[in-house]
């Protein structure tokens, strides 16, 4: 057997960035490897960028009142998943929150960054809304009902993430680490047979204050994606707001957790419940961690500095990577 070595592929996405560890012979073409990996997340872009004019997701946006639209496999299982955790979290998650999303000044239509007055937010929100996606198995077809805006960039990097992981699989790495704009999956194990360890995400300034220590995962067929106020948000007359939406309040989540971070076998399902737990907030968002099995780890900025509350199954996590 030749022997391997870990080697390391990255490039840009959706609008940020992927990178690519992986463990494969020395004399493996990567130029192939590193082509083989943009392919496929262009074809999420192809079929799920709001950015993108001519996207399958962008299709639909357009498309007339009362006709169906035929999705791609990759969009409809996307899209599908998105449904069942938006039903699960009674609306927490939802793919169809574009419109008030670009209305606060977020996303590839974003408004002016402000608080829209009263009418505007009422006829924006009368077309949002999980519940009015209906969607045909049988025919892999979406009804568009008039005016209603898909926006699936709460789990579309996360999907990419499994995208990559199973096409290395495919290809012959039976080991790698695939990141996609903060989202992961690891898989296998390193030539020194130990499996892909990562830090869970933080930043400088809470680094600074925090008395709980650096949390580091072992993924072993795991992906972990964290999501949070802290990357995109702004103020306006004093008033700080997240780009997370509430489509309950038709608002920006107010008092939004600096980071959520959900461990999960899918990178696609632990980037749209970080979202969802984000919306939900700490206290709603622990309870329903724990009493679905979700772990997840909450990060809240308090007087004192940042503070850290864990569902039973991010603790599990934990002393599973440090056994």
């Amino acid at each position: 057997m030749l022997p391997t070595e870990i080697a390391a592929l990255g490039g840009h996405t959706m609008g940020t960035t992927w990178s690519v560890k992986l463990v494969a012979p020395r004399d493996r073409d990567l130029h192939a490897l590193h082509a083989g990996i943009q392919a496929q997340l262009d074809r999420v872009v192809a079929q799920m960028s709001t950015w993108e004019p001519a996207s399958d997701i962008s299709r639909y946006n357009r498309a007339a009142a009362g006709s169906w639209q035929v999705l791609p496999d990759d969009f409809w299982r996307v899209l599908r998943a998105a449904q069942t955790v938006a039903e699960r979290s009674d609306g927490a998650f939802d793919p169809t929150v574009g419109p008030l999303v670009a209305l606060w000044g977020f996303g590839a239509a974003a408004a002016r960054q402000r608080r829209p007055d009263a009418t505007q937010l009422a006829e924006v929100a009368a077309r949002c809304g999980w519940q009015r996606l209906q969607m045909d198995a049988r025919a892999q077809a979406v009804l568009q009902p008039g005016g209603l805006q898909l926006d699936l960039s709460a789990i579309a990097k996360g999907h990419g993430v499994d995208l990559v992981s199973d096409w290395l699989r495919g290809q012959g790495i039976d080991a790698a680490l695939v990141e996609v704009g903060g989202e992961l999956h690891g898989r296998g194990r390193k030539p020194d047979g130990q499996p892909w360890r990562v830090l869970v995400e933080s930043a400088p300034e809470e680094d600074a204050g925090a008395d709980h220590p650096p949390r580091v995962l072992a993924l072993d067929d795991l992906a972990v994606a964290t999501s949070g106020d802290r990357w995109h948000r702004y103020e306006h007359d004093g008033v700080s707001y997240s780009h997370t939406l509430d489509s309950r309040r038709h608002a920006p989540v107010t008092a939004a957790a600096a980071a959520v971070t959900v461990i999960h076998r899918e990178a696609m399902l632990a980037d749209a419940w970080a979202t969802a737990l984000t919306v939900m907030g700490a206290d709603e968002g622990l309870a329903f961690a724990d009493r679905h099995g979700l772990a997840a780890r909450f990060v809240q900025r308090g007087d004192g500095g940042p503070v850290e509350t864990l569902s039973q199954g991010f603790r599990q996590h934990l002393q599973a990577g440090n056994a």
